[in-house]
């Protein structure tokens, strides 16, 4: 495990937060208030080639690992960009890494190469109303008939539904009941989304409002055979390459916002001046900034460990799950502090600041809530008994 950046690394870095530049806090904050989808900043992305970095060069990508991957997506946070700027991009890499794994050669040659290159968005239905975190309960079904699948049910929290053309999709090809094992009978498959029988509405929230969150509905849409990614019925043992991509980049955007906030927590601490001195003279005030930056840098640490791990095709999910755990509760901390330091000006729009605390308060619930995590740690690392 590197604890720190190699000449490439520093060098993957440096390029991305200099394209950053060019999407100020003032950007964002126009496009988070208005709804408006940041298309400019996803295809400058595309077009400097970080949407590929963890594709194989085969397929058009850079061939880096998820460890790289996470330092692009620490960067577009940190520049203030948050999850509205990572989310678009997140997507497009942890959401096709089943596909890198055990996709056929077809399916690679298909979608990988339109992906790097942004010409292809996609999203990721799991979630559903009645399953939650309970993931195995899924009722969103798929039958064969003939060449191609027949898809109905229901997913909520779609991210980017609207702006894809293809989803990741999690179905049940075998009724729960009938299997021998819950998290058997469940296939990943690529479908479209832009078909009559999709229906995509978005569910109104708090923050992260570049980019919609929705409800899909799915009445008999076929999907076909050759859009199924690995075997029918092994979907789930699929899924967990993604998921632990997932809260690997999960936990170095939340890393990246708290960097964010921090730095105009200490930028404000430095500059406001009450009763006759700098306000970061004050212990109150000093001490939580020191706080939210050293939790910041152990969870960095603990990404690192993840991603190495994952990288090497090694065991990573507890791993995977404590970076997200300690990245999401440090980036909130640092946000928190950061409105707390600006005091009243901390709840205006003018210095970001209450948007990062608004995204920041996300990676406590998604992609998986704190308290599902330490169940996961207190069950397999801790020997506990399963509480759920």
């Amino acid at each position: 495990m590197e604890t720190q950046d190699s000449e490439e690394r520093s060098l993957i870095r440096e390029s991305v937060r200099r394209l950053c530049l060019d999407f100020p806090d003032e950007y964002w904050e126009r496009c988070d208030r208005e709804g408006m989808y940041p298309q400019d900043f996803f295809a400058a992305m595309a077009d400097a080639g970080w949407l590929g970095i963890a594709i194989p060069e085969a397929y058009g990508g850079s061939g880096k690992g998820i460890a790289e991957a996470a330092i692009v997506l620490e960067e577009v946070a940190a520049s203030g960009a948050a999850m509205n700027g990572a989310t678009p991009l997140h997507l497009s890499i942890f959401g096709m890494h089943p596909v890198v794994r055990h996709g056929s050669e077809e399916m690679k040659q298909k979608y990988l190469p339109a992906v790097a290159k942004g010409e292809l968005q996609v999203a990721f239905g799991v979630t559903e109303p009645n399953a939650g975190s309970d993931t195995t309960s899924i009722e969103t079904s798929a039958r064969m008939e003939g060449d191609h699948y027949l898809v109905k049910g229901r997913k909520v929290w779609t991210t980017k539904a609207l702006e894809s053309e293809r989803v990741l999709l999690l179905v049940r090809t075998t009724p729960k009941e009938q299997v021998a094992r819950k998290t058997e009978g469940m296939t990943l498959l690529l479908a479209e989304l832009d078909k009559p029988e999709v229906s995509i509405s978005p569910i109104p929230k708090l923050g992260r409002n570049a980019v919609r969150t929705c409800e899909v509905v799915y009445d008999d849409l076929e999907v076909s055979v050759t859009d199924r990614i690995g075997e029918e019925g092994q979907g789930f043992k699929y899924l967990l390459d993604g998921l632990n991509a997932e809260r690997i980049l999960i936990a170095a955007e939340a890393v990246g916002i708290g960097k964010a906030a921090l730095r105009r927590a200490v930028n404000y601490a430095n500059e406001r001046v009450v009763f006759d001195r700098p306000i970061g003279k004050n212990q109150g005030i000093a001490f939580p900034l020191a706080e939210a930056h050293t939790k910041l840098q152990a969870a960095d640490l603990m990404i690192k460990k993840a991603a190495s791990l994952l990288d090497q095709n090694q065991a990573c999910g507890a791993e995977a799950n404590m970076a997200k755990w300690l990245a999401a509760e440090a980036g909130f901390f640092a946000a928190d502090q950061a409105i707390q330091t600006h005091g009243g000006f901390g709840y205006a729009r003018e210095f970001h600041v209450e948007r990062y605390w608004r995204e920041a308060r996300l990676m406590k619930l998604a992609p998986i809530s704190q308290e599902m995590i330490l169940n996961y740690l207190a069950e397999h690392e801790l020997g506990l008994p399963r509480s759920y």
